[in-house]
Formats: C-alpha cells, sequence, structure tokens
C-alpha cells in the first residue's frame, strides 16, 4: 500500500515525539508523560509501519530489536586507539601527576573535570550523519567486537543524535553498566530459573552485551553513560571537557550527573572524598575517580606514553571485598515469612564499615557456595546492598566439615517450612501466628481488597502490635473503646469510627475472608475459585491436595501450600477466634456464588473506565466465576478496554482475543447477571 504524504508525516512525527521522551526519560531521568501514554504512541508507530512497511528505517524506535542472532563476533578496529589509564592509589600519586602535568605545560595550576569511574564495559559508538551505525567493545584497545546488534537494544543510547550541529562522521566513548538495582532484579530471575548468577554489575554487563542474541541483550538492564568523543570528521566538538559532556548531553547522549569540575590536585582530592563519599548512595557501581585535564589543546600538548595519556588518571576507591571466615550458619524470618540463610562472620572491615553476618539468599545458594561453617570465604559489600558472601576459598576448608541442613521448621513458631519457585524460596506457613510475621499479616488482613478496615493503617497496626493490644487478626474483633483512646493520637471520635469499621467488617465474603486470611500462594482470583467450588468453608478445611487440585489453575504447589496452611493448628485457632468473635459471609451470598455463568473463563482489563474502577469490574466478572489475569495470552477469552488501552489491546488483536469496549462489556455482565 503506498502512504499518503500525511502518513508519511504522522509516522515522522511519531518518531520524533517518541525520540524526546525516550531523551527525558533515559538521559535527563526527567519523564513528562506516563508509561501507558508512551505505549499508545509507540503502539501507532508500530501499526503504521505494519501498513507501510517500505518507509521502516533503521532509526526508527521500533527497530531496537529484530535481528538473528550472529554466530560469532566481527572484529572492529577502532579509528583511534581506546587507551587504558594509569592508577593512583594515594594522594601523593594524584599530586605527582598534577606536577607532572604543570611541568610540562609550564603553568601554576591546571583545571580539571573530576569523573566517577563507574564499574562496567568501555564500549565505542559509532554515528553518521546522527544515525548509529557500530558498536564496539574495547577489546584490546586497538581491536574490539562488534556489537552494534546489541547496543541497537539499549534505550539509553540514541539510534539517532538530537539536533543538528553534531559533526558528519562522530565516534563516541563511554561506558556499559548494570545498575545495582537491575543487578539485583537480574541474579534475582537468574536464581529463580536456576541459571547461573552473575557476580557482580560489572561481570553481568559484560555478559549481557556479548550475547549472541539480542533478544538475549535487550531483555538485560543494560544502561550507558558517555564520557568522551573519539574519531570526528567533518565538524568539531568543543574546546573543554566539559563542553564535550554537554555536547552529548544536547545530542540525547547519557552523561554521568556526578561530573565535576575544579581546580589543581587539592581541587581533585576534595572532589575525589566528595563522590566517594557519595558512592553507596549511587544507584550504579564506581570503583574510583578519572582526573582528565579540561581543556582539549592541553590534553593534545600534553599527549600519550605507552598506552595511557598523559592527561588522564583513574583514582581507585578501596576495595569492597574481602576474605573472612564463617564462625556459623544461621537462619532468620522475614516479615512476610520469607526464611534467609545468614552468614555469622568474624568481624571484617570492607566497603566502610564493619560487617559480621552476610546474607546467603536461600537453600539453593548455599547449595551452589557449598558454604560450611569454618569456610574462608570472600564478602562483598555494595552500598546499602546487605553483605553477602561472594565465594567459599575450598582450599582453605578446614578438615571434617559437614554441610549445612536447612531447618524444615520455622525458628520463630515451629510451623512448618514450605517451599516455592522450584524449592528456592523457603517461607513459614505460620503467618497468623508467627511472631515475625505478625504485623504484616494484620496490615494485609485489613487492607481494602481483604476485610476492607476503614482507618486501620499501617502505623496504627504497628503501635497496636508493641503495645500488645492484639497479637493476632481475631484480637481485632475485642478492641474496646478505652484500648484505643489510650494510644498516641487517637481520640473518642477516631476509636469509634475505628471500631465501626471493625464492626462492619464482620459481614464479608468468603472469597474476601480467604484472601485476608494471607495463605501463601493464594490471590484474589485462587480466594474466588476456592469459594465457588467450596462454599461450605469447612468442607474446604478439608479438602485434600488432590481435591484442590482438580479446582481450575490450582497446581499442585498452591493446592500444599493451602493444605499446610489449614493443617497448622495455631492458624486454625486464630479462624476459630474469627468466627467466634461473629466473621460471617451470608448464606444467601453463599448459594449465589455457586451461579457462575462465566466460570472458566480469563478476562482482562485494560485502561481505565468510565463507569467503573477496575477493581470494581473484576469483582463483579470474579462473582460470575471468571478469572481475571493482568496479562494477555492464547487462553484469554475477552480483553475489556477503556480509555488508553496500551499493549494489551494490540496483543489481544494479534492472538485473535475477542475485546470488548466499556459499553459492550456493561451489556455483558447485565445479560449473564440474569442468565
Amino acid at each position: 500500500m503506498t502512504a499518503s504524504a500525511g502518513v508519511r508525516r504522522r509516522i515522522d512525527a511519531l518518531r520524533s515525539e517518541i525520540e524526546q521522551h525516550n531523551y527525558r526519560y533515559y538521559v535527563l531521568d526527567e519523564p513528562t508523560v506516563p508509561d501507558i501514554e508512551y505505549d499508545r504512541l509507540m503502539h501507532e508507530l508500530q501499526s503504521l509501519e505494519a501498513v507501510h512497511p517500505d518507509l521502516i528505517t533503521s532509526s526508527s524506535p521500533t527497530q531496537r530489536v529484530g535481528a538473528k542472532p550472529e554466530s560469532a563476533f566481527g572484529s572492529v578496529r577502532h579509528a583511534e586507539p581506546m587507551l587504558s589509564l594509569n592508577n593512583a592509589f594515594a594522594d601523593a600519586d594524584v599530586e605527582d601527576f598534577d606536577r607532572r602535568a604543570r611541568e610540562r605545560l609550564d603553568l601554576e595550576e591546571i583545571d580539571y573535570v573530576v569523573e566517577p569511574k563507574l564499574d562496567g564495559l568501555a564500549v565505542s559508538i559509532h554515528y553518521e550523519a546522527g544515525l548509529l551505525v557500530r558498536g564496539a567493545t574495547r577489546g584490546d584497545g586497538v581491536n574490539g567486537e562488534d556489537v552494534t546488534l546489541n547496543v541497537r537494544t539499549m534505550r539509553s543510547v540514541p539510534l539517532r543524535l538530537l539536533g543538528s550541529d553534531f559533526p558528519a562522521s562522530l565516534e563516541i566513548r563511554g561506558e556499559v553498566f548494570m545498575s545495582k538495582q537491575g543487578f539485583a532484579a537480574l541474579n534475582d530471575r537468574q536464581r529463580k530459573a536456576g541459571e547461573k548468577l552473575y557476580v557482580n554489575p560489572r561481570n553481568a554487563a559484560a555478559g549481557s552485551l556479548r550475547q549472541l542474541d539480542p533478544q538475549v541483550t535487550a531483555n538485560r538492564p543494560l544502561e550507558m553513560f558517555c564520557y568522551a568523543v573519539g574519531r570526528v570528521a567533518d565538524g568539531d566538538v568543543a574546546l573543554t571537557q566539559a563542553q564535550v559532556l554537554d555536547c552529548l548531553q544536547r545530542w540525547g547522549l547519557r552523561v554521568c550527573p556526578e561530573n565535576l569540575v575544579v581546580s589543581g590536585a587539592q581541587g581533585c582530592l576534595d572532589a575525589y572524598r566528595v563522590i566517594l563519599n557519595k558512592r553507596d548512595a549511587l544507584p550504579y557501581e564506581i570503583d574510583g575517580v578519572v582526573y582528565k585535564v579540561n581543556r582539549v589543546d592541553q590534553q593534545q600538548q600534553l599527549g600519550n606514553i605507552s598506552r595511557a595519556p598523559r592527561w588522564a588518571l583513574a583514582h581507585k576507591f578501596p576495595a569492597q571485598e574481602k576474605r573472612t571466615r564463617v564462625a556459623g550458619i544461621d537462619v532468620q524470618v522475614g516479615r512476610t515469612g520469607a526464611i534467609t540463610p545468614v552468614a555469622r562472620l568474624d568481624p571484617v572491615f570492607v566497603g566502610g564499615v564493619t560487617v559480621s553476618n552476610a546474607t546467603l539468599h536461600n537453600p539453593a545458594e548455599i547449595e551452589r557456595l557449598d558454604i560450611r561453617i569454618g569456610d574462608a570465604v570472600v564478602v562483598r559489600r555494595a552500598g546499602d546492598v546487605i553483605p553477602e558472601v561472594v565465594s567459599v576459598i575450598k582450599e582453605q576448608r578446614p578438615a571434617h566439615t559437614r554441610k549445612f541442613r536447612f531447618p524444615t521448621r520455622c525458628p520463630e513458631c515451629k510451623s512448618e517450612i514450605l517451599y516455592e519457585g522450584e524449592g528456592i524460596i523457603a517461607r513459614c506457613s505460620g503467618g497468623l501466628y508467627c511472631d515475625a510475621q505478625r504485623k504484616e499479616s494484620i496490615k494485609h488482613f485489613a487492607s481494602r481488597r481483604a476485610m476492607d478496615i476503614e482507618g486501620l493503617g499501617s502505623k496504627l497496626v504497628e503501635q497496636l502490635v508493641d503495645e500488645e493490644c492484639i497479637r493476632d487478626v481475631a484480637d481485632l474483633y475485642g478492641l474496646s473503646i478505652d484500648k484505643l483512646v489510650a494510644l498516641d493520637r487517637m481520640g473518642p471520635k477516631s476509636a469509634e469510627n475505628l471500631l465501626s469499621a471493625i464492626d462492619r467488617s464482620k459481614h464479608t465474603s468468603l472469597a474476601r475472608f480467604l484472601f485476608a486470611l494471607g495463605i501463601s500462594q493464594v490471590g484474589e482470583s485462587t480466594a474466588q475459585a476456592l469459594a465457588t467450588t467450596y462454599p461450605e468453608f469447612d468442607t474446604l478445611m478439608a479438602a485434600d491436595v488432590e481435591a484442590l487440585q482438580g479446582i481450575p489453575d490450582i497446581g499442585p504447589v498452591v493446592a500444599q501450600s493451602i493444605r499446610s496452611f489449614f493443617d497448622q493448628d495455631h492458624n486454625r485457632e486464630v479462624i476459630d477466634k474469627l468466627r467466634a468473635a461473629g466473621v460471617n459471609w451470608p448464606l444467601t451470598e453463599v448459594e449465589q456464588s455457586s451461579a457462575t455463568p462465566l466460570r472458566g473463563m480469563t478476562f482482562v482489563l485494560t485502561g481505565s473506565m468510565d463507569n467503573m474502577t477496575r477493581d470494581h469490574a473484576k469483582r463483579q466478572l470474579q462473582s460470575l466465576g471468571a478469572k481475571v489475569s493482568d496479562s494477555v495470552s492464547a487462553k484469554t477469552d475477552y480483553v475489556v478496554t477503556g480509555d488508553s488501552p496500551g499493549s494489551k489491546l494490540a496483543k489481544a488483536h494479534k492472538l485473535g482475543v475477542t475485546v470488548m469496549d466499556e459499553e459492550e462489556f456493561v451489556e455483558f455482565l447485565a445479560k449473564h447477571r440474569t442468565a
């Protein structure tokens, strides 16, 4: 189909707008539109390009991923060598560096740019006429690997430069890295999938950028800061390093916001200490700072020596990994019941603090490390992240050590420990009873989607538990006005309102009650399915694992979790107290729940509706027996759309799933309520 001039203009406008949003989000960290609006623009562009494939260009925002995996990386010879840096480890090294530069330039003082030294992977990216044409690793400094397809997947790397004042041919140097949050999330995914864990963010970034399949790289949280230019043709950049950084950002490239311009050696050392003090709070790993002579002409005068420039120096931070010994291993219970093994260490000073405990994450991590009491280990502390054991030095293992045996019972309440995620996550099953989980179980019980106790917020729950007014959720129904008014910031009127809300919550539905109990793996949809299948609560409590697995969408893990919850005597005691306090669900509602004309159907809700909230629509569907999912798949029966539906609508069209707008949905509900 031949595109009209109007279509071409719209495609150009969409690309320009999306590029601006990418720039504000990834480079300036100042997004101006919500994700749903960004998704709408991207979907419109994808739709237009699908109809007019002849208008697709390599620089279109839709073309970041799509190439086939490479069998091997090609080699790229750098137009100008990517030099390494000489290192400084002491103040005197910095003073000597400054002295030598001043002597060569015959100056009393030199201005420097001080930049954080990111712990990542150096790369070169090349633009021709503003379009990204190549990306390469540093390699040996002369030859690198061609990682163009993978670089194109990174949102912080523009496919097309902004503006028009850039050189016709421009090579840019920078660092590809992974943020602390991104690294933790990646390793969490790897751990749950039983895949190899990455040792540190640098290792993760290097491995992710060198994937042969760009689709894999696209799913890794890679970012890039640009810090220099290499070969430039048909144009100039700037007269100083600080101006270079300004130009890069103006052209849509991301630069580190922590750069400083200083004077002299003392200015460098002061900046070093400023950035060192910020190190733990930064969202990415740095292992030092880099000093660069600010003026480009002075850089050229100083030149290079061997494979390092005379005009730049890397000043390294103290190491954040140290060796120590495991004095013991025990487990602790988190506020949601997660059981985490902890290594008790001989105290060691690492990353600016004395560390005596380090997380071992989960039973699978203990097995992977094969860590034992008495082992010599390497410990890492990265910022505010809990210290962790990196590796075991097995050649120093004492004789006759034994493997650590993970407990089968919770150390706090002696409830059975259950395993989720293919045995990776250990969790206490005594959610209503366990001391470690008490506050969180009460907060969940009172939440809007559970028992909906208005006025019982997090701070009040914590105060009630700390003052020993309540020990479990059932005690809420025994609270008196005298107990409440004795609390801080609780007057008689507020106390009366809270007691009224607690009393109203007694009249609920079986599905809400089941969800409020906080049974592991039981969300709102599963609770509704249980209530529909077992309207008699006592029958549900007696159902065995095999019977529970007969309920749609309940597999062996969820069934075992439900069965284990009801098998705990203390959980049953709390439930009995709740029912004795008057918590109930009318028989008429139970009878009505058996009429479920939508049972077995799956719905997805997307976009905002005019006449009802998404939560209300969800409850309407669940009351008729339907399952409401967050994602569209081939098993979805209907997608219900409101305003600004986003990518779920596009996926529904792609999979051929039936779509209803709000008006059709309202008619659909009315029809099935009376069926």
